[in-house]
């Protein structure tokens, strides 16, 4: 990565090019995932991928992204810090963009499955990366759980977008009723790969990898003060003393941490919680709902104009849930939000199969079942987009937070990639009963949360440290004046650095 000399803007026009940035690459993530539903039942479509008739096929189509997803964000565990948080990301954006192309561009099932599984590469990381990303870009406490609930709002609402146009476009019987759909996303990946480009990487990032100076100019910017600033003082100092902390041997990852973790910080533990938040999220069923939105309609008994009209309402609905998330999130905190909203899915849920199970159907039972779907996608959006997206990598030590985000994302593609080809089967093969493993998935990951999930809102990235740390662990006093030389620095070395900041907005 070249490095980072000076800021081309100031401070406020930094951080919402940065959101901006971040919040379309999650829109795109989005409307990737919900786009292929809306067409991949129409004529057009079919006629273009050579009318395939295995049962596996479609669900090959749909889970080949997903499954892409998931070996690139095995990956980003292995290449994130090198690569960095921005870089990562704009290696998603232009994945995403020739993915696109080669998308709407197909002409048989191999050639979508190529353009898939190459925006599946772009997607993975992107996913493993912009919670990460804007999480250590926060300046205050009170702004890193809003800020990242907005981007996943955005994620949500990609999929809304994506069913819209889906079901204006497929309106039509010509082949741009699928291919212009299917080539709009690269429209958010070029605008996000454009503003990203003129930003820095995290200061957080740029201290990890001893590229102080960087880090420095970083923090200034952000906090639109110079180096001597109180706030950039302390900040600075709280991430020094943390990277010290988890460099010492005694807190470094270890495979065997994951399983079995007696580390002081515990870093194994808070990798795996960050793994199956996420993988147990999907497990509760909402991406078999996304991807095949109007099958599932269908199946109820619902005509295909009225299945495609509830996929676009219900999806729209689930948008709208994760708009509650940023003014309350912490307010309530992660683990109230969780806790109750995985109730309210495992009841929805729950009355949902009922109604669908029940051997004589009619409108009441039919429309019973509409309501209770819809009303599960409004929870899970409020609780089970933004709090586990954001609690994953906000958990994670500083020189493993890469690690986290990334398996955190792996977690959610390869349980995707089970529900999402197991489910798009099981859909049309058993009926109401492959809703079960939901009910079961919703009301079990209740203890989990409250057992394995304090509560991290109001507390600094390094103030979590404290909440998995071993009884008795005094961090900070243990590191202290290990940084120091570094810390003392600043007065020869990055004095001058406030000259490179550009005027306030």
């Amino acid at each position: 990565m070249a490095k980072f000399t000076k800021a081309r803007f100031g401070s406020k026009t930094s951080y919402r090019m940065m959101s901006i940035s971040c919040a379309l690459a999650f829109a795109l993530y989005g409307y990737d995932a919900g786009v292929l539903g809306g067409v991949q039942n129409t004529k057009p479509f079919l006629d273009a991928i050579g009318n395939p008739t295995g049962v596996y096929d479609i669900p090959m189509v749909a889970s080949s992204y997903v499954l892409a997803a998931t070996v690139i964000s095995a990956l980003v565990i292995f290449i994130g810090m090198p690569f960095g948080r921005r870089g990562c990301i704009l290696i998603g954006d232009m994945c995403v963009i020739v993915g696109s192309a080669i998308q709407a561009s197909a002409m048989s099932m191999p050639h979508i499955i190529v353009g898939r599984v190459i925006c599946g590469f772009g997607i993975g990381f992107i996913s493993s990366t912009v919670p990460t990303y804007m999480a250590e870009m926060g300046i205050m406490k009170e702004q890193r759980g809003p800020e990242v609930a907005i981007q996943c709002a955005w994620l949500i609402t990609g999929i809304a977008i994506a069913y819209w146009i889906d079901f204006g476009f497929t309106r039509t019987q010509h082949q741009i009723s699928w291919r212009f759909p299917i080539a709009f996303q690269a429209v958010f990946a070029i605008i996000s790969f454009a503003l990203l480009w003129f930003l820095p990487d995290t200061p957080r990032w740029y201290y990890a990898r001893d590229r102080i100076e960087e880090g420095d100019l970083v923090l200034m910017l952000l906090h639109d003060k110079g180096i001597d600033g109180e706030s950039v003082q302390k900040q600075r100092k709280e991430i020094l003393s943390s990277i010290q902390m988890e460099a010492e041997n005694e807190n470094k990852l270890i495979l065997w941490s994951l399983v079995w973790d007696n580390t002081e910080l515990r870093v194994g533990r808070r990798i795996r919680i960050s793994f199956l938040i996420l993988s147990i999220q999907q497990m509760m069923g909402i991406n078999m709902l996304v991807y095949y939105s109007t099958r599932i309609f269908a199946n109820i008994g619902l005509s295909p104009f009225l299945s495609q009209l509830l996929a676009a309402v219900m999806n729209t609905i689930f948008a709208i849930g994760t708009y509650f998330t940023p003014g309350t999130i912490e307010r309530f905190g992660r683990r109230q939000i969780m806790l109750w909203t995985a109730f309210g899915c495992g009841v929805s849920i729950m009355i949902f199969t009922i109604m669908i199970g029940l051997p004589n159907q009619t409108p009441a039972t039919q429309w019973t079942a509409v309501a209770f779907v819809i009303l599960y996608n409004l929870f899970y959006g409020y609780g089970w987009v933004g709090c586990p997206w954001l609690y994953g990598p906000e958990i994670a030590p500083l020189r493993y937070r890469h690690i986290g985000g990334a398996a955190g994302s792996l977690g959610e593609w390869l349980f995707s990639f089970i529900t999402v080809f197991a489910g798009g089967i099981g859909v049309d093969r058993t009926g109401w009963k492959i809703w079960i493993w939901q009910i079961i998935a919703c009301f079990g990951v209740i203890p989990f949360v409250y057992f394995m999930c304090p509560e991290t809102a109001g507390k600094s990235l390094e103030e979590i440290d404290a909440l998995f740390a071993a009884p008795g662990y005094d961090g900070y006093h243990h590191g202290a004046g290990a940084d120091e030389k570094i810390i003392e620095s600043d007065g020869s070395n990055t004095s001058h650095l406030e000259e490179k900041i550009v005027g306030k907005n």
